[in-house]
């Protein structure tokens, strides 16, 4: 498998643990101490980093830092917008469109080279 999709298939995995890790607690536990969200949240994150880190280390062997991290922004978008509007039942805003659109430039610019 070639570097870029293996550094894009673990950030996508690894966000989807951050994304629970950060705003899930919101829904499920928000009746719990502050306390005991966070540590659910770093057990969570620790699944996130065990992941995050060797996609990092793997995706640095042919990208820039600045390619890396333009390409987990857009992996968090498309992660967090699924998990807004099904998980926390948000509404589907016009702004999620305009944000990856902004990101879509930054990935053009950032790769253009």
């Amino acid at each position: 498998m070639p570097v870029w999709m293996q550094t894009a298939a673990l950030p996508t995995l690894s966000n989807a643990f951050m994304t629970f890790a950060w705003y899930g607690h919101l829904k499920t536990l928000n009746t719990k101490p502050r306390v005991i969200a966070a540590l659910i949240s770093w057990g969570i994150a620790w699944f996130e980093y065990l992941i995050m880190v060797p996609a990092n280390r793997i995706g640095y062997t042919e990208l820039s830092v600045g390619q890396l991290k333009i390409m987990q922004e857009v992996i968090t978008l498309a992660i967090f917008l699924p998990f807004s509007v099904l998980y926390m039942q948000q509404p589907l805003k016009l702004d999620y469109l305009w944000a990856g659109l902004c990101l879509l430039g930054a990935v053009y610019f950032i790769f253009r080279s």
